[in-house]
C-alpha cells in the first residue's frame, strides 16, 4: 500500500463577495478532486491545538503525526534543520524575512511581508552582503529562499515577544517591533540591516526599485528533537516542499527530504517536479508528503483571485497527474488532501477554524457522506469532526 499525504498550504477560507459569496475553494474548478469524494471519507480537522498560535509550524507537527503540545519548540530551529543549520541548544534561531517598510503620515507601515516574493538570486545577494556586514561571534545570518532567511543568535535569548509581519500588513510598526528582554539587540540589529539594505541598493541600482528595505525578525526558538516518523509509523517516507520550515520538521522526523529544482513556493513553482519527486520517492517509501504553498501565499497577499488559481493549479497540475500515475504504478494507494491552517483572504494571516480533508482509497469506497464536492461547507454535512488533528495520520495510514 503506498500512502499520498498533499498538504494545500493556507487553502481553506472565508465567503468572499467577489466570489459570489463562496470560498476560493468553492468557487475554483476541482474537478479531479470532486470526482474523488463519492468514495472518499471527508471531514472536519483542527491543527491549532488551544493555546497555540495558528501557523505552518504547528499546523504541519499535526499533520505529520505529532502532538504540537508535545513537540513545538519554535518555528525557526525547524526551518534551521531544513537549511541544514546544526544549532547548539543554547542557540536561538530567528526567521529573517526581507521585508518593504513604508512611511506613512510619521508611521512606519508594514506593507510587504515578502519583498515582492523577491527572486531567489537577488535575495542571496542581500543576505550576504548583511552577512559581510553585519555577521560576528555572537550573530550570523543564513540565506534561505526567497524572502525567508535565517538568523542564529549563539547563546541567545529567546524571551523577547516578536510578532510575524504577515499578520501586521498596513500597520504602523512601531507598536509591533521585538519587546522584552534583550529585545533592544534586535531591534538595533534591524536598524543596521536596514542601513546597510540601504546601501546595497545604492551600490546595485538595478534593484533601487524593488519593494524591499528591511528584515523583520520572529518565530524564534531553540533546537528541535522528534522521534523517527519511521519508528511510529512502522513505514519509511519522504517530503515535498520549497518551504524550510516543512522541510525541516521532515528531517527532524527522518523523513527523506527531496529538494526538487524550481520549487518556489508560490504560483511559479515546479507543480510537475514536485509531482515526479513523489512518484519516484514511492518506488522507495511506502508514504509520502507533498506541501503546496500556493495557496497559503495567495491569501497572504489578499488576492482572491490568484488563490483561485492556486487551489485550480493543485487539482489539474497536482492532484490529477497523480491519481492518473498512481493507478498506473501501483495496485493500491490512499491519498489524503488536507490543510494546515486556513488563511483567509479578509484577514491576510492565518485563523482558526476547523479545516476540511478527505481520505481517498483506490481499492474501495469508503464514503460517509452523500456530498459530491470537497469544500469547507460540504465536509461539515458529513458529521466527522476531529478535535486532535495530529490523530488524522493514524487513521489514514489504518487500513
Amino acid at each position: 500500500m503506498k500512502y499520498v499525504l498533499v498538504q494545500a498550504d493556507g487553502m481553506p477560507d472565508r465567503p468572499i463577495k467577489e466570489l459570489n459569496n463562496k470560498t476560493p475553494l468553492e468557487f475554483a474548478d476541482t474537478v479531479t478532486i470532486d470526482n474523488l469524494v463519492t468514495n472518499s471519507i471527508i471531514g472536519a480537522v483542527n491543527h491549532i491545538p488551544k493555546g497555540l498560535k495558528s501557523g505552518s509550524d504547528v499546523g504541519n507537527l499535526s499533520i505529520l503525526g505529532y502532538n504540537p503540545k508535545n513537540f513545538f519548540t519554535g518555528r525557526s530551529p525547524l526551518e534551521a534543520s531544513g537549511m541544514g543549520i546544526d544549532l547548539n541548544e543554547e542557540d536561538a534561531a530567528y526567521r529573517c524575512n526581507l521585508v518593504n517598510i513604508v512611511s506613512n503620515n510619521k508611521e512606519k507601515i508594514m506593507d510587504d511581508y515578502s519583498a515582492g516574493h523577491i527572486d531567489d538570486s537577488i535575495a542571496r545577494k542581500v543576505i550576504n552582503f548583511l552577512q559581510e556586514g553585519i555577521d560576528n561571534e555572537e550573530f550570523k545570518f543564513f540565506p534561505g529562499v526567497s524572502y525567508r532567511h535565517l538568523l542564529v543568535w549563539k547563546k541567545g535569548d529567546t524571551s523577547p515577544i516578536t510578532v510575524p509581519p504577515h499578520d501586521i500588513l498596513g500597520k504602523n510598526i512601531s507598536d509591533f517591533l521585538p519587546q522584552g528582554s534583550s529585545s533592544e539587540k534586535l531591534n538595533k540589529l534591524m536598524g543596521t540591516a536596514r542601513e546597510k539594505i540601504a546601501e546595497f541598493k545604492k551600490l546595485n541600482k538595478e534593484y533601487r526599485n524593488l519593494p524591499f528595505n528591511n528584515i523583520w525578525l520572529w518565530g524564534q526558538g531553540r533546537k528541535n528533537i522528534l522521534p523517527s516518523f519511521e519508528s511510529i509509523n512502522q513505514i519509511s517516507g519522504s517530503i515535498i516542499s520549497a518551504v524550510n520550515l516543512v522541510k525541516g520538521i521532515g528531517k527532524c522526523a527522518g523523513l527523506d527530504v527531496i529538494v526538487v529544482k524550481g520549487a518556489t513556493g508560490y504560483l511559479d513553482t515546479n507543480y510537475s517536479g514536485k509531482v515526479q519527486a513523489v512518484l519516484d520517492s514511492l518506488q522507495k517509501h511506502d508514504f509520502s508528503m507533498i506541501h503546496i504553498e500556493a495557496p497559503d501565499e495567495t491569501g497572504h497577499d489578499g488576492d482572491y483571485v490568484n488563490k483561485v488559481q492556486a487551489i485550480n493549479d493543485l487539482d489539474r497540475k497536482v492532484i490529477n497527474p497523480l491519481i492518473k500515475n498512481l493507478k498506473k504504478k501501483f495496485k493500491e494507494f490512499k491519498i489524503c488532501i488536507v490543510s494546515d491552517h486556513p488563511t483567509p483572504i479578509e484577514l491576510r494571516t492565518h485563523s482558526y477554524e476547523y479545516v476540511p480533508f478527505m481520505i481517498y482509497d483506490s481499492r474501495k469506497s469508503i464514503s460517509n457522506h452523500n456530498q459530491n464536492t470537497f469544500n469547507e461547507k460540504t465536509v461539515i454535512r458529513s458529521d466527522l469532526v476531529i478535535e486532535d488533528g495530529f490523530t488524522l495520520l493514524g487513521r489514514f495510514l489504518k487500513d
